[in-house]
């Protein structure tokens, strides 16, 4: 059984990444085509012909509709089928999967479960996005091969970048520093701060530090995988607060994670900040810095995935940050055991006949 949360929304590329050419994404395993109608907005079809299975995406558009490159069949953007060549009857079965599509702030976004479930307004926002005091920018596509799951959890574990990412996103200072881990509300939350110690490379790039920092860590993980990540530097002797943290120099990772198979994940991360707004430049530094510190993370991962389908002798220990990886793995296990029973519920056949 796969470990794919259907009802939700996910990425499926930035809005950059479709035009009016039928282009083939896959997610949770699916194969969908999607491409940009008349009107702009994004459509997407189960990528099969319900005939023969070739992929539609094989074919071509004619208008706003897609035609099978096999045998002609035809589907508008409702998944209907709405011509086979040579008969007038068309067959109740011949149509495919819509899938529901919201898009915003340059993001495609679609939902791969039950299509009456889909309400735009649950789409991940921030009023960081339209606020003048920010400036938002898209950043890459990050191709992992593992499991979305792993991929998450290093998201939420600010511990890590001590060790994974010493001259950018963390230093030695933060090694002793506890997590802190707070498991209510929609979002799992673990943070930290450093007070008082030399400012990471990122914050001696972007924030003209000279002196000592506190700085902070706050990554936000919501189910089943968008991740947040607040981090940003002060100067020591302003004494910042928690809730003062727009004063220092403050940055949002945004880490969308979209699962394609079960070993493969692209992870699309962008970022909101309040220094340097009007520089065009420093988002592309900014870029640069981000891909270093995420090709260690894609070593890490894909290493880790490699040990975790070979046979092990005992099961991996749990030490003290493990907190908010263990209570989203338990987050996503409910919400699974939750689409389980749905559909176990809405299924009319039933499970035991009796012949006398």
């Amino acid at each position: 059984m796969t470990n794919f949360v259907k009802n939700a929304w996910y990425v499926a590329g930035w809005s950059t990444e479709i035009d009016d050419e039928l282009r083939r994404f896959t997610i949770l395993g699916e194969h969908v085509v999607m491409f940009r109608k008349s009107d702009g907005s994004v459509a997407a079809l189960e990528d099969r012909c319900p005939h023969r299975l070739l992929p539609l995406s094989k074919g071509k558009r004619i208008g706003d509709t897609v035609q099978c490159g096999y045998h002609g069949l035809t589907f508008d953007c409702s998944g209907a089928c709405v011509r086979v060549p040579g008969q007038t009857n068309l067959p109740k079965s011949a149509y495919v999967e819509a899938y529901p599509i919201v898009e915003k702030h340059g993001i495609v976004w679609i939902w791969m479960g039950d299509a009456e479930k889909a309400d735009p307004e649950a789409v991940f926002d921030m009023p960081e996005f339209t606020d003048p005091g920010w400036a938002a920018h898209h950043g890459d596509a990050l191709h992992l091969k593992s499991n979305y799951l792993n991929v998450a959890e290093n998201l939420v574990d600010p511990a890590h970048v001590s060790f994974v990412h010493p001259t950018t996103l963390g230093n030695a200072a933060s090694e002793n520093v506890p997590v802190h881990v707070q498991t209510e509300g929609e979002a799992i939350v673990a943070w930290r701060w450093i007070r008082d110690a030399e400012p990471i490379g990122f914050f001696k790039a972007f924030g003209g530090f000279t002196g000592n920092v506190d700085r902070w860590h706050y990554y936000y993980l919501y189910t089943p995988c968008t991740a947040v990540i607040d981090f940003g530097s002060i100067e020591t002797e302003k004494h910042c607060a928690e809730e003062d943290r727009d004063q220092g120099v403050r940055i949002f990772a945004l880490h969308f994670m979209t699962p394609v198979t079960e070993t493969y994940t692209i992870d699309r991360w962008m970022h909101l900040r309040n220094t340097a707004t009007d520089d065009p430049e420093a988002a592309a530094r900014m870029d640069t810095m981000f891909r270093k510190a995420f090709a260690e993370d894609k070593e890490i991962l894909e290493a880790v995935q490699e040990e975790e389908i070979r046979p092990q002798k005992r099961r991996p220990i749990r030490i003290a940050i493990d907190k908010g990886p263990l209570v989203y793995r338990k987050r996503i296990n409910e919400l699974l055991e939750l689409e389980r029973t749905e559909d176990i519920a809405s299924d009319p056949s039933p499970a035991f006949v009796y012949h006398d």
